[in-house]
C-alpha cells in the first residue's frame, strides 16, 4: 500500500504514473498550476527575502574575491554565463523531428567558480549566512565591516570550534565543503553510494571529513541530521528543508534578468520565457523557479526535469504526497548515472511551495542524457555532466503537446518570439578522463 492505496489504484487514478513506473520517458503537466500572484502568496517567502540574500552575497563579495582567485574577474560575485546554443537547437530539432521556434540558450552553472555546479549558489550562500550569524554574534563582524576580516587567523580559529554537516550525492557537498573549510569550519560531508569518487577525493584534499554510505541520498541526509542532534556546535545544512538554500538559489533569477536585458531579450506576454531545470531533491530548481516567478510572473514557464529512475519530484507532485512517498514505493530503483539527481524522496518544503508555480515535470533516460552530452559537445563545444543535460530536450517535450500549447495560448506568433533556457547544472570540475568516458558513451549510443 502507498499512502493507503494500492499501486493499481494509483495507476488508475493517475494515468501518467503507468509510464513512470515502467521507466518510460514521461511528460506531466501540472493541473494545480495557478496564476503567479496566487501561487506566490502560498510560498511564505517574498521578493524581499531574495533581496536580503542578494545583499548578503554582496557583503561577502570582497572576501570571496580575496580567497578564491577565480572570482576576482567578477569582483567576488559568483555567476555563470548565459549563452545562445543555436547549433544545439538545430541538432535537437533534427533529433526530435521538428524545428523549435524562438531561441534556445544554456545557463552554464556548470562553470560556476569554486565548485562548478548550481550548488555553488545555495550551498555557498548558506555557509556564508551561518558564518555571518556566528561572526556578528561573537563580535568578529560589526555593522559596516569589511568582510575580508574573516580571512584571518583569528577568524579561522573561531570557526574551527564549529562544525558544518551535510548529506549529499556530490555537488552540494563540494560547494559546502570547499566554502566551509576555507572559512575554517570543521566539515563533515555524508556521501551517498552514487557519489563520484573524484568528488570525495577533492573534498578530502580540502581537509573535509567524508563519510561514505552504501545506501542512497536519504541515508546520508539522516546521518547528517543525527550528527547535528548529537553536537550543539554542529550546524546541519538540510537540502530537504532549508529556506536559506532556497533563497540562495533564488538570487540566480535576479542575475539572469540582468543577462537577458544585456542581450536585449524581451520577456512579456508576447515574448514568453521557458526555463528547464534539472531536479534532484528540488532545492535548486525550486529556488530558481521561485525567483523567476517573482520577477516575470505568468510570462515565465518553469519545468523540472528528472531521470526516469529517480522521478521523485514528479511522483510527489502527481500524488500530492510530496516527501511522504519515494520512488521505492512505486518499485523504482533510484539508480542513475545522473548522480546529482539520484534522489528517491523529494523535498516537501519545495514541493508544497512550488506545487502551484511550475508547469510540470518530465523524465529523461540515462541513455538520452549521454546522447545529449555528446550532441552538446559536438554542436557547441560545451561539456556538462549527465545531470546537467536533463534540461536540453525540454522545449520539444512541452511543445509537442497540443493541449499544453492551447491551454497557455501559445500560438505560432508567440512561440516564434519565445526564449528557452536549459539550466546546465554542473560538470565544470569533472576530471578529463571521466568527461571523455561520458562523451564516448554518448557517441556510441548515437
Amino acid at each position: 500500500m502507498i499512502m493507503g492505496k494500492s499501486l493499481s489504484d494509483w495507476l488508475a487514478d493517475c494515468p501518467p504514473l503507468d509510464d513512470v513506473v515502467r521507466l518510460r520517458e514521461t511528460t506531466w503537466f501540472n493541473p494545480a498550476l495557478l496564476p503567479a500572484a496566487e501561487g506566490l502568496a502560498a510560498v511564505g517567502l517574498t521578493a524581499v527575502d531574495i533581496d536580503d540574500a542578494a545583499d548578503r552575497l554582496k557583503r561577502f563579495a570582497p572576501y570571496l574575491a580575496e580567497v578564491f582567485a577565480q572570482t576576482r574577474p567578477s569582483a567576488g560575485i559568483i555567476e555563470s554565463p548565459l549563452v545562445a546554443i543555436s547549433g544545439m537547437q538545430q541538432a535537437l530539432g533534427h533529433r526530435y523531428g521538428f524545428t523549435l521556434p524562438g531561441q534556445q540558450f544554456a545557463k552554464l552553472d556548470s562553470v560556476l567558480p569554486i565548485s562548478g555546479s548550481i550548488k555553488a549558489r545555495g550551498g555557498i550562500y548558506e555557509v556564508l549566512a551561518h558564518a555571518e550569524s556566528l561572526a556578528v554574534e561573537s563580535g568578529l563582524l560589526t555593522p559596516g565591516a569589511d568582510y575580508r576580516a574573516l580571512n584571518s587567523p583569528q577568524a579561522r580559529e573561531f570557526f574551527s570550534h564549529h562544525t558544518i554537516a551535510v548529506g549529499s550525492t556530490g555537488n552540494l557537498g563540494l560547494s559546502i565543503g570547499i566554502m566551509a573549510a576555507q572559512l575554517g569550519f570543521r566539515v563533515t560531508v555524508h556521501m551517498s553510494a552514487d557519489a563520484r569518487q573524484w568528488k570525495k577525493d577533492l573534498l578530502r584534499s580540502h581537509g573535509v571529513n567524508v563519510i561514505e554510505y552504501d545506501a542512497d541520498y536519504s541515508m546520508a541526509v539522516a546521518a547528517g541530521r543525527q550528527q547535528a542532534l548529537d553536537d550543539p556546535l554542529t550546524y546541519f545544512i538540510d537540502d530537504e528543508n532549508s529556506a536559506r538554500l532556497f533563497l540562495g538559489y533564488a538570487v540566480a533569477a535576479r542575475r539572469l534578468a540582468g543577462q537577458l536585458q544585456a542581450l536585449e531579450v524581451q520577456v512579456d506576454a508576447d515574448h514568453p520565457l521557458f526555463v528547464y531545470l534539472p531536479c534532484g531533491v528540488g532545492g535548486g530548481p525550486g529556488g530558481v523557479a521561485f525567483g523567476l516567478k517573482t520577477l516575470f510572473g505568468d510570462d515565465v514557464h518553469c519545468v523540472f526535469a528528472e531521470p526516469t529512475h529517480s522521478s521523485s519530484m514528479l511522483l510527489g507532485m502527481v500524488t500530492g504526497a510530496h516527501e511522504r512517498v519515494s520512488v521505492a514505493d512505486f518499485g523504482i530503483d533510484n539508480v542513475t548515472a545522473a548522480d546529482g539527481l539520484a534522489v528517491g524522496r523529494p523535498s516537501g518544503f519545495v514541493g508544497r511551495r512550488m506545487q502551484h508555480l511550475i508547469d510540470g515535470c518530465y523524465t529523461v533516460s540515462d541513455d538520452e542524457l549521454f546522447r545529449l552530452i555528446w550532441l552538446l559537445h559536438e554542436a557547441e563545444g560545451l561539456d556538462v555532466e549527465p545531470s546537467a543535460a536533463a534540461g536540453l530536450p525540454g522545449p520539444w517535450r512541452l511543445l509537442s503537446d497540443p493541449h499544453y500549447r492551447e491551454e497557455h495560448d501559445l500560438d505560432s506568433a508567440r512561440l516564434a518570439q519565445a526564449t528557452h533556457i536549459a539550466w546546465a547544472t554542473g560538470g565544470g570540475m569533472v576530471p578529463a578522463p571521466e568527461m571523455a568516458s561520458y562523451l564516448d558513451r554518448g557517441a556510441a549510443l548515437g
